[in-house]
């Protein structure tokens, strides 16, 4: 499976924003949109960061309050791994699990494309897993399920 067949479903809305908008700001939109994070994008085309609940967490921890009146560019990490849609699943968990992270934005030519998360990595391993035992179930029975 290629991540271009997960955002065929899911979609290819993502939310951003700006370096410079404020981490209250960035907590705000996390919680209207019930995600876990935020492409950081000046344009909402080219990829400059990625910032996420925990990116703010730890700035809490280290910072105290204070770091919510602060630019999301001061919490948000620099150097983001993305993808290409054609990006097999399998390389992605791989990607996911070996970087500990949990969100890869999805580009194309530059162009911001997508977000897929660990949450849609997991739901199409849950579905796969349903069809695969539909499709014993049905063998071993004779029965449609």
């Amino acid at each position: 499976m290629r991540i271009s067949d997960i955002l065929r479903v899911k979609g290819e809305q993502v939310v951003t924003v700006t370096p410079e908008s404020t981490v209250e700001r960035l907590v705000a939109v996390l919680g209207e949109h019930r995600i876990g994070a935020a492409v950081v994008s000046s344009d909402g085309s080219v990829v400059e960061g990625i910032v996420s609940e925990r990116d703010v967490v730890r700035a809490l921890a280290a910072r105290g309050a204070a770091v919510l009146v602060e630019p999301v560019s001061a919490i948000a990490t620099a150097q983001v791994r993305t993808v290409e849609p054609e990006a097999r699943l399998e390389d992605v968990e791989r990607l996911m699990t070996q970087g500990r992270f949990r969100h890869v934005p999805v580009v194309i030519d530059g162009t911001l494309r997508g977000v897929i998360s660990i949450g849609d990595v997991v739901k199409n391993r849950i579905d796969e897993l349903e069809t695969e035992r539909s499709t014993l179930t049905e063998y071993i029975t004779g029965e449609r399920v």
